[in-house]
């Protein structure tokens, strides 16, 4: 079944310079293994490419259930060039959230929200 990101997982986001940091957090290893296997750099890309975003680094950190996502030239130079309004990417995790991936509807967190 399709299931957007904020079903399962919780997401929190920052920025450095030029490039969004993202940490998307999983409840429980059920959902971390669907999140590892469904959540990939293709992916990242294809939802962010409105942003006009260049090269996505992820990496998995298996010690804490989280993945680790790291637009780069996702903020259209960073606070002291972009013209955006927003607080750039502090807000890219509810971005991130909105995606959807295919995952089992016996996923824990289904089961109790």
């Amino acid at each position: 079944m399709r299931v957007p990101l904020w079903k399962i997982a919780h997401a929190r986001s920052g920025d450095k310079a030029d490039r969004a940091d993202i940490g998307l957090f999983a409840f429980d290893a059920e959902t971390y293994a669907v999140l590892k296997r469904e959540v990939t750099r293709e992916r990242l890309a294809a939802h962010f490419a409105g942003m006009g975003i260049g090269a996505v680094e992820l990496w998995p950190l298996d010690n804490i259930l989280a993945l680790k996502i790291v637009l780069n030239g996702a903020l259209q130079g960073g606070a002291a060039r972009s013209l955006r309004m927003d607080n750039l990417g502090k807000n890219v995790a509810a971005q991130l959230l909105r995606m959807e991936i295919d995952a089992p509807g016996s996923l824990p967190r289904l089961n109790s929200v």
